[in-house]
């Protein structure tokens, strides 16, 4: 049930834990989105999300419920204010077990993908930046705690990808394979960030799905040993 899903949820804010294949907001082709399955029998009179989250990915996504909550959000995203934790599960090992990863992101918005160049130095500054460390791993894949620092559209699988690190089931950033549902193994994991008007600081821990790859890598993530 959608209810269970909710994360936290005061006058303001809606923290929901999105599944492999929901949309966080309607597109072109009319499929429903979570707007549409949250606001169905309720009174809300306002419902966005403040950021999104790619249909093939999961974990956490906030929802302002007042325009004024979405604009003091979009002003603390803007702001690199919001601390936002992903789990991702990759095909190969980036190069080094943690580091940072400076790209210069550009789009193709006819096939829907963005293209990632490793920033040189002396350059403008990169518009994708994000830190990752790697937490496991086994002969197939591996398990990486990623920290993106700037927001940008699918700035951590093409980050990674271009870094030697596809995501498990991302064909279009260079996996091996599709996963059976076309998920990605990517996961909003935390998000956190003082609320704009409580000021209390508010922080959201979303489980990822239920998946063997997923059961297996936090269980390990959670022991002193890096492989299995």
């Amino acid at each position: 049930m959608l209810e269970e899903r909710i994360l936290y949820e005061d006058d303001d804010a809606l923290v929901f834990n999105k599944i492999p294949g929901e949309l966080t907001q309607g597109d072109r082709r009319g499929d429903p989105s979570l707007i549409d399955m949250l606001s169905a029998g309720t009174t809300y009179r306002f419902l966005e999300p403040v950021h999104r989250l790619d249909r093939p990915a999961s974990g956490v996504v906030l929802f302002a419920k007042t325009k004024a909550f979405f604009s003091a959000m979009t002003e603390l995203f803007r702001a690199r204010a919001v601390e936002k934790v992903y789990w991702a599960v990759t095909e190969r090992p980036p190069v080094e077990a943690a580091g940072v990863l400076r790209h210069h992101l550009r789009p193709d918005r006819r096939r829907n993908v963005v293209s990632a160049r490793p920033a040189r130095e002396g350059e403008s500054e990169p518009n994708a930046v994000l830190s990752y460390r790697l937490l496991a791993g086994s002969e197939r894949y591996y398990f990486l705690i990623v920290r993106p620092s700037t927001g940008r559209q699918h700035q951590i699988r093409a980050q990674l990808a271009a870094a030697g690190a596809p995501i498990k089931g991302d064909v279009k950033y260079g996996a091996r394979r599709s996963n059976p549902d076309r998920s990605i193994l990517l996961h909003a994991r935390e998000l956190s960030f003082a609320h704009p008007f409580t000021k209390y600081h508010l922080r959201s821990t979303a489980p990822p799905p239920r998946d063997v790859l997923w059961d297996l890598f936090v269980r390990a993530a959670d022991t002193p040993r890096t492989r299995f």
